[in-house]
């Protein structure tokens, strides 16, 4: 389990990474070389995704939790941005959520 949670947020990274620098170049002013290591980093996103133990629909369920928290994570750590008490509040409901799910479909198999 800590096998996939760690593919959940190292998936998530990759996403955010190939999304966020393109961002950068149009909203920012940025280079146009930041498109490289962008579709290179959605390349990983990709390679990663299939990496996880089933395309199941509570996978994707529950990496949708892991990305959310790890973009509120960056939000915090990267981008500086002081989180709310409802942030906080808001990312512990989705990890809940995400531990039920995982927990849930532990069980089934």
């Amino acid at each position: 389990m800590l096998k996939t949670t760690l593919l959940f947020f190292a998936t998530a990274v990759a996403e955010i990474l190939g999304c966020y620098l393109p961002h950068l170049w149009v909203q920012k002013g940025g280079s146009i070389l930041l498109l490289i290591p962008a579709a290179a980093s959605l390349t990983v996103f990709v390679s990663l995704l299939m990496l996880h133990p089933a395309a199941s629909g509570r996978i994707y369920a529950s990496y949708g939790g892991g990305y959310i928290l790890t973009a509120v994570f960056l939000l915090r750590f990267f981008d500086g941005v002081r989180l709310t008490p409802q942030d906080w509040l808001g990312a512990a409901v989705i990890f809940s959520g995400v531990l039920i799910i995982v927990f849930g479909w532990a069980k089934s198999v």
